[in-house]
């Protein structure tokens, strides 16, 4: 190869690199979504099986076992982060605005943000606040951490996100 085909070709093979990060990405963004979908759908699942046919606490051990023994090389199923899930859309049923539009409002946002999010955050808007800003930002896990102490009041974020106005 000459100078000058090198060049052009160094120049391509960067355009490739780049051009299948972003695949990359946007396929780690729609499985992330997808995931967080059927986890959704499992935590209503795991709420009405439990209220309507009173398993009790060996259920969800039983259930991360099975599926465990089923789909062995995924992670997700153990009994803690099944826990994590029931607690997630429990969380998150009880805010009728966010639980008619989960899609649009949480699954985009990685699943141990929210497991985190929900275990820092006091109420519904102050959790809402921290998923949107973790889209608009990307935002690691670490951030409400960062920010204990300076988190805006409740009015505050009820005003940002477009709740009450006391004017």
């Amino acid at each position: 190869m000459g100078d000058e085909l090198t060049a052009e070709y160094r120049h391509w093979l960067g355009e490739l690199k780049t051009r299948f990060r972003q695949v990359q990405l946007k396929a780690a963004v729609t499985v992330n979504a997808a995931l967080l979908h059927f986890y959704w759908d499992l935590g209503a699942d795991i709420l009405a099986k439990q209220a309507n046919h009173a398993w009790g606490s060996g259920f969800l051990q039983r259930l991360s076992d099975d599926l465990i023994r089923e789909f062995p090389e995924v992670k997700g199923f153990s009994k803690r982060n099944l826990e994590q899930i029931r607690r997630w859309h429990s969380f998150w049923q009880a805010e009728p605005a966010i639980a008619k539009q989960a899609a649009t409002q949480l699954f985009g946002v990685p699943w141990w943000h929210h497991v985190t999010i929900i275990s820092k955050c006091s109420s519904h808007a102050q959790a809402l606040y921290y998923v949107q800003q973790t889209q608009l930002h990307g935002w690691s896990r670490a951030v409400p951490d960062i920010l204990k102490g300076k988190l805006p009041s409740i009015k505050q974020l009820e005003q940002e996100l477009g709740g009450h106005d006391d004017e």
